[in-house]
């Protein structure tokens, strides 16, 4: 059969196959496949906007921007919200909410014993101190609990990813204590646009929106029998923080500024004048196989 319809065209593609396969894989591209096929006959795409799209996806893939548009177009928080209703069904709706990865975890930065500083040298913002308890939905301490936390400079750049940057600068592991706390100086980040003249800047001016979201912290935390938790907290008072690009503002996440905090108690991170405190105790659940405790993030657990 030379000449095909439409319909033949698609039934084809969906039914060839020389080898077992993945049948999941299988299942997905012929999901895929089939809504894109109709979207094009009923849209009436044209030919050039066809390789217009295929042109913008090539040059997405090799800007390593994918994790950006898969964030702004939703999926990161569609896979979230599909968590948050699968904990709800199962009764797990407990401890503090999940809240977006980002595209830009670096696995591996140093280790530090119940507290660290994040930053280095002079402070490039308003000097900031997080500190709390990583607890089990019981209320009891986790101690030994590993919580990575990272984010933005001043620039809104991030090492490994941003020109200038020391390696794992703005990156830190902080261990629990035998009370399961924890503290971290550093500075008041603030929020950050996407990379102007990008495919996602592109997309996201054809798509007549906005790239920016609100100042937030990053965190990933980790422990034996414990489900890895993988979430942020937002700065309140940001002009984005109910307009985040990413959908990742979450209510039970946007913490409490506590300035002109004095400094006593604090010297040992260096704090020698008033500063910004923020309190937050990090709530986790039990993990119900070994797979939840997994301490890598997105991209480490399917390379694993």
């Amino acid at each position: 059969m030379s000449e095909l319809t439409k319909d033949q065209l698609l039934d084809l593609v969906n039914s060839k196959q020389v080898a077992p396969g993945n049948a999941r894989v299988r299942q997905l591209t012929q999901r895929i496949v089939s809504d894109l096929f109709k979207a094009i006959d009923e849209l009436d795409v044209t030919p050039d906007e066809f390789w217009a799209a295929a042109g913008w996806l090539e040059r997405l893939g090799k800007s390593g921007q994918i994790g950006l548009i898969t964030a702004g177009l939703g999926f990161d928080r569609l896979l979230d919200i599909r968590s948050d209703e699968a904990d709800e069904k199962a009764g797990r709706a407990a401890g503090t909410p999940r809240a977006i990865e980002g595209p830009l975890f670096v696995a591996g930065a140093p280790l530090s014993q119940g507290e660290v500083r994040v930053d280095e040298g002079e402070p490039k913002g308003e000097v900031l101190v997080m500190e709390g308890q990583v607890l089990d939905v019981d209320g009891r301490p986790v101690a030994g609990a590993l919580l990575d936390v990272w984010h933005a400079n001043e620039q809104g750049g991030y090492s490994h990813f941003f020109p200038g940057m020391k390696p794992f600068e703005l990156r830190r592991r902080i261990a629990t204590d035998a009370q399961g706390r924890y503290r971290f100086r550093s500075y008041l980040p603030p929020g950050y646009a996407i990379p102007p003249d990008s495919p996602t800047s592109e997309l996201f001016a054809a798509l007549g929106r906005h790239g920016n979201r609100p100042a937030h912290i990053h965190f990933l935390l980790a422990a034996p029998g414990i489900r890895t938790l993988t979430t942020q907290i937002n700065i309140p008072g940001d002009t984005y923080i109910d307009d985040d690009f990413a959908f990742a503002t979450r209510d039970g996440l946007i913490v409490t500024l506590e300035p002109n905090t004095a400094a006593a108690g604090y010297e040992s991170l260096g704090v020698t004048t008033p500063f910004t405190r923020v309190r937050f105790n990090f709530v986790v659940q039990k993990a119900l196989n070994e797979s939840e405790t997994a301490p890598e993030a997105r991209m480490g657990r399917i390379a694993a």
